[in-house]
């Protein structure tokens, strides 16, 4: 066959320059590279979309009272989670439309919801009441945008072979955690601005250290519109990495060999669902909202936040300023992971890397539970801090809000007496409290890709939207329940009740990998087209 090369490329890590290559596939030089442009182009778009949600978060709550002085802590609450109500949502519609049509349909669609979201939420000063419904309305459709991220892993999935796999979903979850990290501080750059900013009367938009980050995040989304209508095209390739034919491609090709057939495993499909879902329910205990107290940028984890100022006495501007250090070290080390499993999956295998990363997670969480005779220094003052119970996540949320200077100066440290485990309850020391975020920093990440590419290859070539989609709602799904279900138990009955059962939920976790740890495997696998 002219023209024809045998070869198959080891994605480089967020690099344009291939990598090894063995000579076992069959492809087109022209099929090759337009195939890896239009995957690295959903790599961008993945990391926009990450920008687009996290360049805002910082401001949600000072901009919401500005608008609106009526909004309240329990509103805040909505607020912050219709974002993950919206893309819970939406990632079984876009799954579903990108089985069946060109995945540029969905692609551009989300993405556009997104920008006109965007711009929502850059208006929602102007109508003349009901102003937080509106601001509810636009994080709820940035969230529904982002159902996108089905999309983005189900074509990446179907466009490489089962060698390219792993080192693909890093990539993706890669430039997902850099987005993340870096949205906040693009929309740091934009405080010199001000509250006030400047106002463009003809079209009554207000230029200001709120609204200049959405639109950013608008613009960029056009610029993504442009780039997926440019550049991306319908590949296909089976999980040996030939070319099959595609539903969502018209074009025809004698080289396009037809899908296997065969069925999939669907305990082995739940048994991930279940698996992702416990995941991410655990790890919100580490989820993060944003917010900026003063002049000083502020974060607040759901429970460490809390936690350190209980166990260590830390005032909130102490809290905010070590919890963000925590944080950064984090995101920095998630990227650290995520490149360096696609090392380790080669020589270990993903089962194996995913049974390590849980049983991480459960020596980081044991670690975390209190031992010994010292207890945490008590608030005898009736004051009240950030974690008592009936305590909403909104009101956390405004207490760290608040002057950091008057809360320095007026605001007692310690444990609260009127949180009763805070008597008999032994104190966490630091040095448990840093091991036990640095384990679960290397677990969290490395579960969270292996689910990913374990799932992607025991759906096979088979198009995957619509079991993306789930795979995305129920990870959006734990990201709602897991912070109202351990912060209930943290107030109630304090570290000690809330560590053990999540301690308990990781042995269950455990418990199924072990179970269905054979049924973990490829689709070609299994039906001996392919040997693992």
């Amino acid at each position: 066959m002219a023209g024809l090369r045998i070869e198959s490329e080891q994605e480089p890590l967020l690099g344009d320059t291939p990598g090894n290559r063995e000579w076992d596939i069959l492809e087109t030089e022209e099929h090759y590279k337009s195939r890896w442009r239009s995957i690295r182009i959903l790599y961008l778009t993945m990391f926009l979309s990450s920008v687009g949600f996290s360049i805002v978060i910082m401001s949600i709550w000072p901009y919401l009272q500005k608008i609106d002085q009526t909004a309240d802590a329990s509103f805040l609450g909505w607020v912050i989670a219709s974002y993950s109500l919206g893309q819970m949502v939406a990632s079984p519609i876009f799954g579903f439309w990108s089985n069946y049509r060109p995945r540029k349909e969905p692609l551009i669609v989300s993405i556009f919801i997104s920008v006109a979201a965007n711009c929502l939420y850059a208006y929602v000063h102007v109508p003349a009441s009901h102003n937080k419904y509106y601001m509810l309305i636009a994080r709820g459709l940035v969230g529904f945008g982002a159902g996108n991220v089905a999309v983005i892993r189900s074509y990446t999935a179907g466009a490489t072979s089962l060698q390219e796999r792993t080192n693909s979903m890093a990539n993706i979850s890669t430039c997902q955690a850099l987005g993340f990290i870096l949205g906040p501080v693009f929309q740091t750059c934009f405080a010199f601005i001000g509250e006030k900013g400047v106002t463009w009367d003809v079209i009554k938009l207000q230029i200001n250290m709120y609204t200049t980050p959405a639109l950013l995040g608008a613009f960029l989304g056009i610029l993504n519109i442009i780039l997926i209508f440019a550049i991306l095209r319908e590949h296909r390739v089976d999980d040996s990495g030939r070319q099959c034919k595609n539903i969502n491609f018209d074009e025809e090709s004698t080289d396009e060999v037809q899908v296997p057939q065969g069925n999939i495993d669907q305990v082995a499909v739940v048994a991930i669902n279940v698996l992702f879902f416990v995941i991410l329910f655990i790890f919100a205990l580490f989820e993060t909202f944003w917010g900026t107290c003063e002049e000083l940028h502020c974060v607040i984890f759901i429970i460490v936040t809390p936690l350190t100022m209980d166990m260590y006495a830390w005032t909130q501007v102490q809290a905010v300023l070590y919890d963000g250090i925590i944080l950064a070290a984090l995101g920095v080390e998630a990227v650290v992971i995520f490149l360096g499993v696609k090392l380790f999956s080669r020589k270990i295998g993903e089962r194996a890397i995913l049974l390590g990363g849980l049983i991480v997670v459960w020596v980081g969480f044991f670690i975390l539970l209190p031992w010994g005779n010292q207890f945490p220094k008590i608030q005898w003052e009736d004051l009240h801090n950030n974690s008592i119970p009936n305590t909403t996540f909104g009101e956390i949320i405004i207490g760290l809000w608040k002057s950091p200077m008057e809360d320095h100066n007026e605001r007692p440290t310690g444990c609260s007496i009127e949180e009763a485990w805070c008597l008999y309850t032994p104190v966490i020391h630091l040095a448990q409290f840093l091991t036990s975020v640095v384990l679960i920093g290397i677990g969290y990440p490395v579960c969270n890709l292996m689910s990913y590419t374990l799932y992607s290859k025991i759906l096979g070539p088979k198009p995957q939207g619509v079991y993306m989609g789930w795979l995305t709602a129920s990870g959006s799904g734990a990201r709602i329940l897991g912070p109202v279900f351990i912060s209930q138990v943290y107030a109630h009955w304090g570290p000690r009740w809330a560590f053990c059962l999540v301690c308990g939920i990781v042995v269950l976790t455990i418990t199924l990998l072990g179970v269905v740890y054979k049924r973990l495997i490829a689709f070609s696998v299994r039906y001996g087209r392919i040997q693992e």
